[in-house]
């Protein structure tokens, strides 16, 4: 159980088990105190992602539709609904569960171990992006598609130092998700989360915006003892929790921004992605493989 603290976590890493759901796979990777933190545990992103672009005329509630007399934040509360919903029915194809069974060793002795994460669609050939962090270690990986199909996958790439990974599943026909061109990613802007929180709630969506962006953090494991600095991240104030480590933070065209990496434990509305940017030439990597 991970210990009381306003310090970020992984995205992936059990809380208190309040549901019968799988256990997260690998140990509790917090994030550690660093001079590099400013304001509110200052973590985050670096790099201007993609510019957001305005939300198709489509996701406008027609006026005919609205009282005259509704007042401001209700229509705004109605057109930030729709985007939302429109955005989970163009990305929602592209997003899948990682089961993962591996074993950690606690000398002298070898522990089984299993856990889940999020993914998402990069190939219709079966490439899929999710963190490092999250396919580490794993002898076996079960990937459970957008129609509820599942399928084995393997580790085709990754990139430690920037925690992500790309994985092959056994499958074709996928369905890819659009990635951001990296321009102009500001804070205030809508930022949308989907994956799989404690690994059963498949295809949740949440809605917030980017909070900060460029934030620095170093995520320790407990068990192993290691720690991992990332910089550049987007913070962002949409709900992630564990399970959704390696699924995607969107915009409001429903195009990839970037990969959910940690959240902060004792605190809410504080978690983080990694750059889709940083992503592509990995993605190219895996794809030439």
């Amino acid at each position: 159980m991970e210990p009381t603290s306003t310090e970020p976590q992984r995205a992936d890493d059990a809380a208190e088990p309040i549901l019968a759901a799988p256990r997260p796979r690998g140990s509790l990777r917090v994030i550690v105190p660093s001079a590099v933190f400013s304001a509110i545990l200052a973590s985050g992103l670096t790099f201007a992602i993609a510019e957001m672009a305005a939300a198709p005329t489509g996701n406008v509630v027609p006026v005919a539709s609205i009282a005259a007399d509704a007042p401001a934040a209700e229509l705004a509360g109605v057109v930030a609904t729709n985007v939302v919903e429109r955005v989970a029915a163009a990305a929602g194809p592209s997003v899948v569960t990682i089961a993962t069974v591996g074993t950690t060793d606690f000398s002298p002795f070898s522990m089984p171990t299993s856990g889940a994460g999020s993914g998402i669609v990069v190939s219709a050939d079966g490439l899929i992006l999710t963190n490092e962090h999250v396919v580490t270690g794993a002898t076996q990986l079960t990937v459970t598609l957008a129609d509820g199909s599942q399928v084995s996958a393997t580790v085709v790439a990754s990139d430690a130092a920037h925690d992500l990974a790309v994985i092959r599943a056994a499958a074709t026909g996928l369905t890819p998700a659009t990635l951001a061109d990296t321009t102009s990613l500001t804070v205030g802007q809508i930022a949308i989360a989907i994956g799989s929180p404690l690994g059963t709630f498949t295809d949740t969506v949440t809605q917030g915006i980017v909070s900060g962006l460029d934030r620095s953090i170093d995520v320790s494991d407990q068990a192993t003892r290691t720690a991992q600095h990332l910089d550049g991240l987007i913070q962002t104030d949409a709900a992630v929790n564990p399970g959704n480590s390696g699924g995607p933070l969107l915009d409001a065209s429903g195009r990839v921004i970037g990969i959910i990496t940690a959240s902060a434990s004792g605190a809410q509305g504080v978690g983080f992605a990694i750059p889709i940017d940083v992503a592509l030439p990995l993605i190219r990597q895996a794809s030439e493989a």
